[in-house]
């Protein structure tokens, strides 16, 4: 990285019906620095997202829009995303969801150790239990979740499930993210376990996490189960040397 300019940042977020938070996400990371860079990635949303998108990239130079003519999927999304990151120069590439659960105040923190850290992890779970409208029930299973991923992979991570993460680029670069073909939880979990298994530095900021106030949850039982049997796979990989990292 050239140390005599300052890093580029993109944020990739990908959309499915988000019309409703997508001018309160962009003010708000306006707000932080008018000079990150926003992908909005959207799977054809039904309600007009993406026209909205294309309205407010019109507005502001600094965001793009990726259009896909159906609902893809999030890993795939952000494969995408990514590989537009990587392709435009961007030396940090944000996971950031649109709807508003990832507060954009939280970047300062992640731009801060993203200087000496290769992959910076918004964690729910850093300081106790910092996570604000959900039920009881899924917080447990949340919690749980992230304890099962970490016994399972050995992956020492507070916050296994977390999508507000940033990487420098030669994370992304070197961890062959177009293999990763999981979806949902599962794609977020792999590519910190992948991370991990080639020996990049990982750190955890702490943030609280909002649930979505508008919109509809993406959340499907597949995506659960998924997301269950992954780490399964990853430890069995790695045992019998089915590692694509190996």
């Amino acid at each position: 990285m050239n140390s005599k300019r300052q890093p580029t940042t993109t944020i990739v977020t990908p959309t499915y019906n988000e019309r409703e938070n997508l001018p309160t996400l962009v003010a708000s990371l306006r707000a932080i620095d008018a000079n990150i860079n926003l992908l909005f990635v959207d799977d054809h949303s039904p309600d007009g997202t993406g026209e909205l998108a294309d309205e407010l990239a019109a507005e502001f130079p600094r965001i793009q829009v990726l259009h896909r003519r159906a609902k893809l999927g999030l890993g795939t999304a952000y494969v995408e995303g990514f590989r537009w990151a990587l392709a435009q120069g961007s030396d940090y590439i944000f996971s950031m969801d649109g709807d508003l659960s990832h507060d954009p105040k939280y970047l300062p923190d992640f731009l801060r150790e993203l200087a000496t850290n290769d992959v910076v992890i918004g964690s729910r779970y850093l300081n106790g239990i910092s996570v604000v409208n959900w039920p009881l029930s899924r917080l447990i299973l949340s919690y749980f979740a992230n304890q099962y991923v970490q016994r399972t992979t050995g992956l020492h991570v507070r916050d296994c499930t977390s999508g507000y993460v940033g990487y420098r680029r030669q994370v992304l670069e070197q961890i062959h993210f177009e293999s990763v073909h999981s979806e949902g939880y599962a794609f977020l979990i792999e590519m910190k376990y992948r991370a991990r298994r080639l020996n990049f530095r990982l750190c955890e900021v702490p943030i609280i996490f909002v649930d979505r106030r508008m919109g509809q949850s993406k959340l499907s039982q597949r995506v659960f189960l998924e997301a269950f049997w992954l780490p399964w796979r990853l430890a069995a990989g790695r045992l019998l040397r089915r590692d694509p990292l190996a």
